[in-house]
């Protein structure tokens, strides 16, 4: 959208008067081919874009985080887009605090391969390489954890059409089996969404750069003591206050 720049610095100054502790975005960074102001299918701007926006979100003062949607495959590959955000991997894990978070790359076809140039893409799966490495993160600590991912895990064919990621509830039991998932951050859907799934809270984030909304995000505090998830919203993001 033509309007990033001035919401991407607005959210960045926001977490730095907060003070965050970190920052994390849930996906589609950049837009692709269908990019405002660049002629349809021309993916000549879209790594100058990608660069741009991480220079503004560089500003935060403090770690900050990257989910891979599938708007950053349309015209790039994994690897193009690991380059332009330095990050090393599109799935991995950090310790806050007393959190966990783990954040997880659905960018695959159903056969395990990376989805790259796809352009329209939007079907997800986590192939069995990253579903096996997921097991081993989870079995790995006793902390109340947070999976991030884009496309939404709880999202059911009545809904969309069809699941989001392909291999979805396959997801949904590791994550629930683990006993240490408390909550899944989701992007992808450019609105407010709330599910509960075998105790944990699905929540799905309204979108930073719509245009003709206000600009959105939220400032989530986690509180061990009280065994609470509170987000706060900005713009149309919604108020929540969760147990675990």
């Amino acid at each position: 959208m033509t309007n990033y720049p001035q919401r991407l610095s607005a959210f960045v100054e926001a977490m730095n008067a907060w003070p965050a502790d970190f920052v994390i975005e849930l996906g589609d960074f950049v837009n692709g081919w269908v990019v405002l102001g660049a002629n349809l299918g021309d993916p000549y701007r879209i790594p100058q874009i990608l660069e741009e926006a991480e220079a503004i979100y560089a500003r935060f003062d403090g770690p900050r985080y990257h989910v891979i949607g599938n708007h950053d495959v349309y015209n790039l590959s994994k690897e193009e887009y690991l380059e332009r955000v330095n990050i090393t991997s599109t799935y991995y894990s950090f310790n806050a605090g007393a959190y966990h978070f783990v954040v997880l790359d659905v960018q695959y076809d159903e056969e395990g391969n990376d989805l790259a140039y796809t352009y329209t893409g939007v079907r997800g799966f986590l192939p069995q390489v990253e579903l096996d490495w997921l097991c081993e993160d989870l079995s790995s600590t006793d902390d109340p954890t947070i999976v991030c991912v884009h496309q939404m895990l709880d999202t059911e064919p009545t809904q969309a059409g069809w699941t989001l990621i392909g291999n979805n509830k396959e997801v949904q039991g590791v994550l629930a089996e683990s006993g240490v998932v408390i909550a899944v951050f989701q992007g992808h859907d450019h609105a407010n969404r709330y599910s509960l799934i075998d105790g944990i809270h699905y929540i799905t984030f309204e979108a930073l750069v719509d245009e003709g909304a206000p600009p959105s995000w939220a400032k989530v505090t986690l509180d061990q003591v009280s065994r609470t998830i509170e987000i706060e919203g900005e713009g149309d993001q919604a108020y929540w206050h969760l147990e675990y």
